[in-house]
């Protein structure tokens, strides 16, 4: 399809206030916390993007599956995907994809899926590599840092999106991006806390698209604690949770009820 329109959430927020905070991430398991910035988002998008294309040669409608976890470097994983031009894959067999973006844990899985690139990611709070790379993968936090912090964002492919076995054109995916602003009635003053992998379409969603066409902030939880997250609540000013029980406190709950197109996790 022509245009981007997934790639136009970011760009219309740099567009705007480009040094607010725009995701961020905590891991209660270590007691990390990473804030990024509209501006250090972007940059780490067109980073990621020009690595996947620059670095290693994917072209227009490639096949990008990603195994990562709840983690801010899976959301850029997934906008730089589209930033590239490349079907994003996410929640299902990782074999047919030209390439696999991969945690350690994941890195296994990924080089038996006979992708032609593997790209290892060590998600380490300090930007660390691998401790170990092995044969046929390249290392994420090596190699990202030395490409631009532009990139020129190219049309989506068709599909845009495949979950599971469930391919998604980009423009029903803009459209439900839409909806779920309409329903969960998300504005720029917003921040949405989930707990959501981004390897499901209300992942994805819910927790990472709606906020960013909404102009909100989005607070990624890893591990949750629910204490912990409680107390994010009030801390963060969030506004609306996904993938966590609000009973009993003052936020809006965003549940899977979109009804656009049947999408699957959304009736």
């Amino acid at each position: 399809m022509p245009g981007n329109p997934l790639a136009a959430y970011l760009d219309a927020a740099v567009r705007g206030d480009a040094a607010r905070p725009l995701l961020t991430f905590y891991d209660d398991a270590t007691g990390e916390r990473v804030e990024l910035s509209v501006t250090t988002t972007a940059n780490w998008v067109a980073k990621t993007a020009s690595f996947l294309v620059d670095g290693l040669g994917r072209e227009p409608g490639d096949a990008v599956a990603v195994l990562l976890p709840v983690h801010w470097q899976t959301a850029i994983a997934v906008l730089a995907g589209w930033a590239a031009g490349l079907e994003v894959r996410i929640g299902g067999d990782p074999a047919g994809a030209d390439v696999v973006l991969a945690a350690e844990a994941q890195l296994a899985r990924a080089l038996d899926a006979g992708a032609e690139d593997v790209v290892g990611f060590s998600l380490s709070a300090f930007g660390a590599p691998l401790a170990a790379v092995p044969q046929g993968v390249v290392d994420y936090a090596t190699e990202v840092l030395g490409h631009a912090d532009r990139f020129a964002t190219r049309d989506l492919p068709d599909p845009a999106l495949v979950a599971g076995k469930r391919a998604y054109p980009g423009a029903e995916l803009a459209a439900s991006v839409a909806a779920g602003v309409r329903r969960w009635q998300l504005g720029p003053d917003d921040a949405v806390l989930t707990t959501l992998p981004y390897d499901t379409v209300h992942g994805l969603l819910a927790g990472l698209l709606a906020p960013l066409a909404a102009g909100a902030r989005v607070v990624l939880c890893r591990h949750p604690d629910p204490q912990a997250v409680e107390r994010r609540v009030g801390v963060e000013r969030v506004t609306a949770a996904a993938g966590f029980d609000v009973t009993g406190i003052d936020v809006a709950g965003i549940d899977a009820g979109i009804d656009v197109r049947g999408m699957p996790g959304l009736e």
